[in-house]
C-alpha cells in the first residue's frame, strides 16, 4: 500500500475513533496553499482542529514527533483560513488536537492528544 493510501486509511480510522468518542465531524481535508487540516470536529462546544499522523514504526520519534514547529505553523495558518471561510465557527473556543496511529493492521495503536499545541506553537 502506498503512503497516500495509508494516510487516507489512517484518517478514516481517526474519524471513526473520534465519532465513537462523541465528536461530530464538521469537515475533512480543508486544503489551502498555506496548509491542510485533516479533520474539523465539534467536541461539545469546542472546535477541534485535528491533524492525523500515521507511522508504521517508532523510528525517527514516531508519529507524535512528526508534528513539529513548522507543521504547527502551517496548521495555524490553515486554521485562520478555515475560520475565515466558516464564520459560524468563529465564536467557538478552538484547540489543536493530534490523532496518532502507530503500527500496522490490527496491531496499530491509536492515541488522541487533545490540545496538543497552542496557537503560539
Amino acid at each position: 500500500m502506498d503512503r497516500l493510501a495509508r494516510g487516507r486509511d489512517a484518517e478514516e480510522r481517526a474519524v471513526r475513533y473520534l465519532e465513537a468518542r462523541g465528536l461530530t465531524i464538521l469537515a475533512r481535508n480543508f486544503r489551502r496553499r498555506a496548509g491542510e487540516i485533516d479533520i474539523v470536529a465539534r467536541d461539545g462546544t469546542t472546535l477541534a482542529i485535528v491533524e492525523v499522523r500515521s507511522r508504521s514504526t517508532r523510528s525517527h520519534g514516531g508519529a507524535a514527533a512528526s508534528v513539529g514547529a513548522r507543521k504547527q505553523q502551517r496548521l495555524i495558518r490553515a486554521a485562520h483560513l478555515l475560520l475565515a471561510a466558516h464564520p459560524e465557527w468563529r465564536q467557538m473556543p478552538a484547540r489543536f488536537d493530534v490523532v496518532i496511529e502507530e503500527g500496522d493492521g490490527a496491531a496499530a495503536r491509536i492515541e488522541w492528544i487533545r490540545a496538543a499545541f497552542a496557537l503560539g506553537g
